[in-house]
C-alpha cells in the first residue's frame, strides 16, 4: 500500500478510537492531513474500502476500520510511545511496592494496567508444575493431620491440609520433610509422582498409606485450576460498543468461563506481545473484541501472562505502550533486587 493511503488509514483508526464515530473525509483533511485535498482523501478512502481496510456503517456516510484495517494498523502503523510522565510515575510507585508472594505481584501488575488503560485486565501466574522447588515443609496439626507447604524459586507458595486414617508422629513428619527436600529441592514440582512415592517408602518403610496419601493430596493441590486475576470487570461497560446487549452478554460469558480465559492467556509466546482482533479469536463469543496478551518471563523463568480485553476499537497504542513499560520495570527490578521481594 502506498504511503499516503497508510497515513489516511492511520488517521481513520486514530480518530475512530478517540471518538467512536464514523470518520469523514473532511475530518481527515481538517485534523490529520491538511496538505491533501478532500477529493484525494475521498478517492483513497473509496479504495481502502474496496480492498477491505475500512467499511461503511448503516447510520453515517463516514467510515470505520475493519478488522483487516486494525490488523494493518497494529502491524505497521502503530507508535508505542503513548504513555505520559504521570503514568510512568504512577507505574513506578505501584511496582516499587514490596511484595511477599508472586501472586501479590501479579495482582498489583494486573490492577495497575487496568487503572491506566481503563480496560478489563486478566492474568494468570506461571504454571506451577514447571516451577522448581525451593523448600517443602510438613507441619503437624494433630495425630492424623498435617499441612504440606511448597515454596518455589519464584516465590509461589502452595499449601494443603492432609488427613490420615492412622496416627503419625512428629519424628515421622521431620523425617519426611528431610527426605522430600533432599530429593526434590531445585527440581520441578511435577516430579512429585509415583517414583517419588516408591523412593520415600523404600527409605522409611512407613505405612504405604501415609506416603500414598501425601503424594496424592499434593498432586491434587498442583492440579487445581490455576488462579485467574481479574481487574476492571465493569470498565468496558462504559464504552459505546457495550450498549449492545449481545456484546455485553458475550463479554460476561467469556469472563465467567475459566477454561476460555486460560486458553487465551496460555496462547502467547514468551516475551512477545500477541494481538488478537475480532475473528482472529478462536471463540465465537470474542468476535467483537480484541485481546492483547503478554507472556512475561525473567531470564528463562515463566512469570505468567497478562491479557487486556476490550472492543476492536481499543486504544492499541496506549495498551501496548503501558505493557512494554511495565515489562521493562519488572525486568529492571528483577535485575536490581533479584527474587528476594517475591519470596517469604
Amino acid at each position: 500500500m502506498e504511503e499516503r493511503k497508510k497515513k489516511i488509514l492511520r488517521a481513520i483508526v486514530d480518530e475512530y478510537i478517540e471518538t467512536a464515530e464514523p470518520v469523514s473525509s473532511n475530518t481527515i483533511v481538517q485534523k490529520y492531513e491538511p496538505n491533501i485535498s478532500s477529493a484525494t482523501v475521498r478517492n483513497d478512502m473509496a479504495e481502502l474500502e474496496k480492498i477491505g481496510y475500512i467499511e461503511k456503517t448503516h447510520t453515517s456516510s463516514g467510515r470505520v476500520p475493519s478488522a483487516k484495517g486494525y490488523r494493518l494498523y497494529v502491524d505497521e502503523l502503530l507508535k508505542y510511545d503513548d504513555i505520559s510522565l504521570e503514568e510512568i510515575k504512577y507505574i513506578g510507585e505501584k511496582l516499587e511496592t514490596k511484595v511477599n508472594q508472586l501472586e501479590e505481584l501479579t495482582k498489583i501488575t494486573t490492577s495497575t494496567i487496568s487503572e491506566i488503560t481503563h480496560y478489563t485486565t486478566v492474568s494468570v501466574g506461571p504454571e506451577s508444575s514447571k516451577q522448581n522447588i525451593e523448600e517443602i515443609k510438613f507441619v503437624m496439626l494433630g495425630s492424623r493431620m498435617l499441612m504440606a507447604i511448597i515454596v518455589t524459586e519464584l516465590g509461589l507458595i502452595k499449601e494443603t491440609i492432609i488427613k490420615f486414617d492412622e496416627d503419625i508422629t512428629q519424628e515421622q513428619v521431620d523425617t519426611l520433610t528431610h527426605l522430600f527436600n533432599n530429593k526434590l529441592k531445585g527440581k520441578p514440582i511435577e516430579m512429585i509422582d509415583k517414583p517419588l512415592e516408591e523412593y520415600i517408602f523404600n527409605e522409611l518403610h512407613y505405612s504405604i498409606n501415609i506416603i500414598k496419601t501425601i503424594i496424592e493430596e499434593i498432586r491434587k493441590m498442583i492440579k487445581k485450576d490455576e488462579r485467574i486475576y481479574l481487574e476492571g470487570r465493569n470498565k468496558n461497560f462504559d464504552l459505546p460498543e457495550f450498549k449492545s446487549l449481545d456484546t455485553a452478554r458475550n463479554f460476561v460469558n467469556v469472563l465467567d468461563e475459566n477454561d476460555t480465559m486460560l486458553d487465551i492467556l496460555k496462547s502467547g509466546v514468551a516475551d512477545d506481545i500477541q494481538i488478537y482482533i475480532g475473528d482472529e479469536n478462536k471463540s465465537e463469543e470474542l468476535k467483537d473484541f480484541s485481546i492483547i496478551t503478554f507472556k512475561h518471563s525473567v531470564g528463562n523463568k515463566d512469570m505468567g501472562t497478562i491479557g487486556i480485553i476490550g472492543p476492536k476499537r481499543m486504544n492499541y497504542s496506549k495498551v501496548i505502550s503501558v505493557m512494554k513499560y511495565i515489562n521493562k520495570i519488572l525486568n529492571d527490578n528483577d535485575d536490581t533486587n533479584g527474587k528476594d521481594d517475591i519470596k517469604k
